[in-house]
């Protein structure tokens, strides 16, 4: 193998995974923004005596995500490509954004719903096409590192969304008030049409085009992202490995229904979804849309609480950054847990010490309890944050690796609509408490993720069927096996009966 770091080639993939991260920050602006935006006074005063409402706002998008998961995503980059599946759901998710910043009169609240429901059906299609094109290009031991880039730009969009918000309540006077909010979505639309004039001049994911039988093309960006870095050998090897691997699951009579009646591939399934799921039901959700009032609650002015849930997000990106750095090292199993455990704690203290100190009766209190907000943000930012997307991105077969990723994804989509109800209800009706909830359920993560999560950091694509109950077709392991074992090893490994069991 040649110098992986330093060729023109690996210099292209490390540009092509950042420009690609840009759809991320197209999505993660738009939910840093809408956190701005519901604080808003003009938002405010079209919006009327509807606070109740604000969980349907929130929610109605992840509705949005959920039926694009389900009945979308997966059919769009499956016949379209990766590539033209992220074009049209940036175009989508545009066309929910402009019904928001335009709605106006009687319809407002109508209108502000179904651009958020349509902006959520364009997300779905985005979130799960951008970290499929990334891990199919990437070589396996830095898949990692270039599908957390995916979540980089989810978080600098995010970070960005708050700034946003934060300058515009400078803009104080009459105009600023009724046009501020709607300006700060409208400004989406930049990175947006930057995407959308990139993505063509990208080429298509190798496993995706020998899934068409475009393999002198999937050859050819193979080259495109490898010269320099590996062999012709093993370029060619690489490329042999992916056409054993479609045409193995090709013969093996097994279709996307048999992620839920194949035991290997449900293996798979039911892990990735459970993962997404326990990504947002730990509370991120809630940390990224009622951030600013969380802040609030702790005795921030609203402009002071805002400029905090900048600040938060912005760290949140070095820690992402930290993630991409160590997540092909120490693996994916152990940034989980250590995130979960961290998460867990920082819910304790912000459950504990308001209960204490109530009606912020103790300043110093106040100002532990910010503090563990950014903690918080540090175990997400090096576990679920991007790990979750990870980890569903590589243990698909190609055949059904969008389909997968994308009913996976509808599992975060069910965590977050719930967590956007719970949380205001629970600050409602029980106060600081609500945090024990969400601690809990960062407590029960660390167990489940030990228990039942295969390392997967190393491993080729091709080479993920050995970890989940693989059926041997040649060298290739797909379904399930004719025992109930889950060989988690290697072919060479199996066939000397090296054998471990979960």
């Amino acid at each position: 193998m040649a110098d992986a770091s330093h060729s023109s080639a690996a210099c292209r993939l490390h540009i092509f995974c950042l420009f690609l991260a840009l759809g991320s920050f197209v999505w993660g602006y738009n939910i840093g923004i809408l956190a701005s935006v519901l604080a808003h006074p003009g938002f405010k005063d079209v919006l009327g005596d509807r606070d109740a409402s604000l969980g349907l706002i929130t929610g109605i998008y992840y509705l949005g995500t959920w039926l694009s998961y389900i009945f979308v995503a997966h059919p769009a980059a499956d016949k379209l490509g990766r590539r033209y599946a992220a074009l049209g759901g940036m175009l989508v998710l545009c066309a929910g954004q402009a019904l928001q910043a335009s709605a106006a009169g009687s319809s407002f609240f109508g209108q502000i719903l179904a651009g958020r429901l349509v902006s959520g059906l364009g997300t779905g299609v985005v979130s799960t096409s951008v970290p499929l094109y990334q891990g199919e290009i990437s070589p396996a031991k830095q898949r990692g590192r270039f599908v957390v880039m995916n979540h980089i730009g989810f978080v600098a969009g995010l970070a960005s969304g708050f700034w946003v918000g934060y300058a515009i309540t400078f803009w104080d006077n009459d105009y600023g008030r009724s046009a501020g909010w709607r300006v700060s979505i409208a400004l989406s639309f930049i990175p947006a049409f930057i995407f959308l004039a990139g993505l063509p001049q990208l080429r298509e994911s190798p496993r995706w085009l020998v899934e068409h039988g475009k393999s002198q093309e999937a050859l050819e960006t193979l080259n495109f992202y490898r010269e320099g870095s590996f062999t012709r050998d093993d370029i060619h090897h690489e490329l042999s490995e992916i056409e054993r691997s479609v045409s193995a699951f090709r013969s093996s009579g097994l279709t996307w229904t048999s992620l839920f009646t194949d035991p290997g591939l449900f293996a798979r399934m039911w892990r990735a979804a459970l993962l997404q799921f326990m990504a947002q039901i730990s509370g991120a959700t809630a940390m990224k849309y009622y951030l600013p009032m969380l802040f609030r609650s702790l005795g921030l002015s609203p402009r002071l609480a805002l400029m905090a849930g900048g600040i938060e997000m912005t760290l949140k990106i070095a820690c992402t950054v930290v993630e991409m750095m160590i997540i092909d090292t120490a693996g994916r199993r152990l940034t989980l847990i250590l995130g979960a455990a961290v998460m867990a704690f920082s819910m304790m203290i912000n459950g504990a010490l308001p209960f204490a100190y109530p009606n912020n009766s103790n300043r110093a209190a106040d100002f532990v309890c910010i503090i563990f907000v950014f903690i918080y943000s540090f175990g997400y930012g090096i576990s679920f944050g991007p790990a979750a997307w990870v980890y569903g991105t590589e243990i698909f077969p190609t055949a059904i690796r969008a389909r997968g990723l994308s009913l996976a994804a509808s599992g975060g989509s069910i965590g977050s609509l719930i967590t956007a109800q719970v949380w205001p209800v629970g600050i409602r009706n029980l106060g600081s408490k609500v945090y024990f909830f969400f601690m809990a359920v960062n407590l029960l993560c660390v167990p489940v993720i030990y228990l039942f999560y295969p390392e997967t950091k190393g491993r080729s694509l091709e080479d993920m069927d050995v970890l989940f109950r693989g059926r041997r077709h040649g060298n290739i392991y797909l379904g399930s096996p004719t025992g109930s074992q889950t060989n988690l090893l290697r072919p060479e490994e199996a066939d000397e009966g090296q054998v471990r069991l979960i």
